[in-house]
């Protein structure tokens, strides 16, 4: 049986740290002024300018020709496979791949097409595992289609893949013949934290998206980028999927407020990130990996005290972390500050202490 999200335990305080995902930011008053204020149109008949302006401008941040608003970054994924795909064929993931783990199947119940799972460590692959999985062409096997790549790598904490890496895996992809796709969702802490700009870490790659409402702290939104024709098909699964969002300026100029206001700041997460990672390792027993952004995963087994339980006692306390792939996972983002991270350390403290 497939069950609703959980609810808080019975008796749960409210949250006072929240820990569990970036998803989890409200938009300010200064986004929700913005969003307020917007120009609208009917986003279906093409007169939305406010959505213009956000994808004319995501168009040429990440160096493409065009780009469509979407109302999440898990249909950027599906729309952008289903451009790519056709039934019986293949896409190249990690095996951590959200398209792979966390998108309900939609690849194989959408477009009848399979992912071939790659290890690697860190969320990433190599130049080489890429190289080992492609198979030729042979009517006994799938056509191979697309390359994708997730930047940052969630399961993989938050890990940035090497600039020069995702320029020889799409190499190799288009080589091979194969298009390539990158799951951007937090694309600009991994540009903040390389230093490198998002059209540069992003060439190479025929399909991109950005997810606004991560670690740049809008309610709703994410803009899938492309050449003209590629987004030209995006539209039409756009409408497949269920279709415009008609007055979605509103929504837009949240993710305009957050281009021109939540870039630079993820430094600020990537900071915090790094904090709680230090406080970690000096508690006996976590063992904990060093992030490259706002992703902390650790795990609580060598303190005595399994790490779901952990989980279940801080949300007593009103501290909120997710569990993920069998660990862990503190997300740090513009809602959490750097007392709020002392805090979360001191109520960690306090549960492995009293077991």
């Amino acid at each position: 049986m497939v069950h609703a999200p959980e609810r808080p335990p019975a008796g749960a305080p409210p949250i006072r740290i929240n820990l569990y995902s970036d998803t989890q930011t409200k938009p300010t008053p200064a986004m929700l002024e913005a969003m307020m204020r917007a120009e609208v149109g009917d986003e279906q008949h093409g007169d939305d300018p406010t959505v213009h302006a956000l994808c004319d401008r995501m168009a040429a941040l990440m160096g493409k020709e065009a780009a469509v608003f979407m109302p999440s970054g898990t249909m950027c994924n599906v729309a952008a496979t289903l451009v790519h795909c056709r039934p019986g064929e293949e896409i190249i993931a990690h095996e951590t791949a959200h398209i792979l783990t966390s998108e309900g199947g939609a690849h194989a119940a959408l477009g009848s097409v399979q992912i071939l799972p790659l290890k690697g460590d860190r969320g990433m692959y190599s130049a080489d595992a890429l190289r080992g999985a492609l198979r030729g062409k042979s009517r006994h096997t799938p056509t191979q289609r697309l390359v994708e790549v997730e930047q940052t790598a969630n399961t993989g904490g938050g890990a940035v893949w090497d600039r020069a890496v995702l320029a020889e895996i799409a190499e190799i992809a288009h080589g091979a013949g194969l298009s390539t796709h990158m799951d951007g969702a937090r694309l600009m802490n991994a540009c903040v934290a390389a230093g490198i700009p998002a059209a540069e870490m992003t060439a190479g790659y025929d399909s991109v998206w950005l997810d606004f409402t991560k670690g740049l702290g809008a309610p709703l939104g994410a803009v899938l980028c492309g050449t003209r024709d590629f987004i030209d098909e995006a539209w039409r699964w756009k409408q497949r999927l269920g279709g415009a969002m008609r007055q979605a300026g509103v929504c837009a100029a949240g993710c305009l407020y957050a281009l021109d206001h939540n870039i630079d700041r993820l430094a600020d997460d990537h900071a915090n990130a790094k904090a709680l990672y230090r406080g970690l390792s000096q508690i006996p027993g976590i063992a904990v990996t060093e992030p490259d952004t706002n992703l902390v995963y650790f795990d609580t087994a060598g303190t005595g005290v399994a790490s779901l339980d952990v989980v279940r006692a801080l949300r007593m306390e009103g501290v909120q972390v997710s569990f993920l792939g069998g660990r862990i996972r503190a997300c740090l983002h513009l809602d959490v500050t750097a007392p709020m991270v002392e805090e979360a350390l001191q109520v960690l403290r306090a549960v492995v202490a009293r077991g």
